[in-house]
């Protein structure tokens, strides 16, 4: 009887190990720190030099982006026809030309629109 409770215990313990690995807690963007500060401008221009090398640097951080907007969507801005990122919801009074400053997860380099591309990005004043 003794051996099968400590089984049971056993099976409980790793399925809730299991559970933990599997389904990790998401990252929350906004609140972690910025791993790099940058204008759109010199980070496109790193991935243009050296893809690879750039893309270990950046790839999966937090990034700080500034520049001008040259395209705006309801969940999406271009900043300098250079940095894409995507917003949950993008609920701002932005326009074409204006400042700004974006943090976000760089997520890769699209070599067709020679575009850096963020995610889960917001809106820094």
């Amino acid at each position: 009887m003794q051996n099968k409770l400590i089984v049971i215990f056993i099976l409980i313990i790793g399925s809730i190990i299991a559970y933990s690995y599997m389904y990790p807690n998401h990252r929350s963007i906004s609140e972690e720190a910025v791993s790099f500060a940058v204008k759109a401008d010199y980070i496109h221009e790193e991935f243009i030099q050296n893809s690879a090398q750039a893309e270990q640097k950046y790839l999966d951080q937090t990034l700080l982006v500034s520049g001008l907007v040259t395209a705006i969507d309801s969940q999406s801005l271009t900043i300098g026809h250079k940095v894409y990122g995507q917003f949950v919801t993008l609920t701002s009074d932005l326009k074409v030309n204006d400042s700004v400053t974006v943090k976000g997860r760089c997520i890769g380099f699209d070599d067709l629109l020679e575009e850096i591309k963020l995610d889960q990005c917001t809106i820094k004043k």
